[in-house]
């Protein structure tokens, strides 16, 4: 169960995105890597050449991870390139290089790394305006309303156990030491404890029972959902202030990124034609 705030900043970025996204961004941020030619040698290892170029591109993902450039990370960066270099060699004189399963896997690396490259390149050339992200914000703020709970509930299986449950209620029976019962993992221990949340973060029924009860009251009949049958219990209610736009706004970015590579994502597989095997096709079901 989440509050309003973390309704808003709770987005759900798929890794690969979340590194296209930073890198798209953070790429014109990063100070330039001092011009050197790409075709020069850092350093030879039995003989092969470590570019410039790999050099270079490994300064530039430490300075986008907010490292300095000092000579102490230059030399790091050295210092991993030769090593790297030395134990490539040694996988090659074993004849690695001709295995299955690793070409497989070069293979999946190097289309890892277009994928990402093809979405940085889409991220870039299709933004996205604050006032598309400001729409966004007023939509999820009037969903979420102005007031926020703090609720407790117990979870059972069965009608007759809540009702059971209610009734030691009314004998003065402690809440929290009834929902030792419940079947919700994420409160039973905490005495079925929610936390402040909005309505909108909880199914209908429950909300819509919650929303109806006075600070201190709890349901005097078993609330049905689709998880089972509920007691909730209303600690307190105020008045939800949501986060300032400012705030939240790369996090909204960030969804509505996800959102529009999504539609591209499925309007690409729609016209690309896909011959599935028989054995793929039956492994599915």
């Amino acid at each position: 169960m989440f509050s309003y705030k973390s309704r808003i900043l709770a987005v759900s970025i798929g890794s690969m995105l979340t590194l296209a996204s930073c890198n798209a961004q953070d790429g014109d941020k990063s100070a330039a890597v001092p011009a050197v030619s790409a075709t020069a040698a850092i350093a030879t290892v039995n003989g092969a050449q470590i570019s410039q170029a790999r050099f270079n591109f490994l300064l530039q993902q430490s300075q986008q991870q907010g490292q300095p450039d000092t000579p102490e990370v230059r030399k790091n960066i050295r210092e991993k390139l030769i090593i790297e270099e030395v134990v490539a060699q040694e996988a090659l004189k074993k004849g690695m290089d001709k295995s299955a399963e690793v070409n497989t896997q070069i293979d999946l690396a190097r289309q890892t790394i277009l994928i990402r490259a093809y979405l940085q390149d889409y991220i870039k050339n299709n933004p996205i305006g604050d006032d598309v992200l400001k729409a966004d914000y007023d939509k999820i703020k009037s969903q979420m309303g102005d007031k926020e709970y703090h609720a407790r509930h117990i979870l059972v299986e069965k009608e007759a156990d809540a009702k059971d449950i209610i009734a030691k209620l009314k004998k003065g029976e402690k809440f929290e030491k009834l929902a030792e019962k419940s079947k919700d993992p994420g409160s039973k221990a905490k005495g079925g404890d929610l936390g402040w949340a909005a309505p909108a973060n909880f199914v209908p029924e429950f909300s819509d029972a919650m929303t109806k009860l006075q600070k201190g009251q709890y349901t005097t009949e078993p609330v049905k959902s689709q998880f089972g049958y509920h007691i909730i219990k209303l600690e307190d209610s105020r008045t939800m202030q949501a986060p300032p736009f400012d705030e939240v706004k790369q996090n909204l970015r960030q969804r509505a990124q996800q959102q529009q590579i999504d539609k591209m994502i499925s309007d690409l597989r729609a016209k690309a034609k896909i011959e599935e095997t028989a054995d793929t096709a039956a492994a599915k079901k």
